[in-house]
């Protein structure tokens, strides 16, 4: 009976550590360096978003058939300046910073190609000081 248990509690702590050493290998990093100067500008972002909203723009966020980011928007003025700062949902950290360049009359396009795989894409919109961000999923 001793064997079995000691048998069976081995199989436990097998797993554990085994699943364990994967969760660790998959996590990419901190979300934020330290979360109580995060709490302490919260506020600060949510005032921020308040005031990208009342700009009224809206933007639609893919990947180009050339593989590319491509930025439609509504709304934007045209002497706007779009960047789009993008990072890796999971797995090991990779991330990206872009500058976008107007292709059309509602359209920006990145100069390089996005690297295959799934993206988080923060796009910032400036206007002189004012300032939208948006973000979404790019596949």
């Amino acid at each position: 009976m001793a064997m079995v248990m000691v048998a069976g509690f081995g199989v436990v702590v097998a797993v554990n550590f085994y699943m364990a050493s994967l969760a660790i290998g998959g996590f990419g990093g901190v979300v934020v360096e330290n979360s109580y100067v995060a709490s302490q500008k919260f506020n600060g972002w949510l005032d921020e978003a308040r005031e990208g909203r009342k700009l009224g723009y809206t933007a639609q966020i893919a990947r180009a058939a050339d593989g590319r980011l491509m930025v439609t928007t509504q709304g934007v003025p045209t002497a706007a300046r779009v960047s789009a700062d993008l990072r890796r949902p999971l797995g090991r950290p990779q991330d990206m910073s872009l500058q976008l360049k107007q292709a059309g009359s509602s359209s920006y396009l990145s100069e390089e190609a996005l690297p295959a795989g799934r993206w988080i894409a923060r796009v910032s919109i400036a206007v002189g000081d004012q300032r939208w961000t948006d973000e979404a999923e790019v596949q």
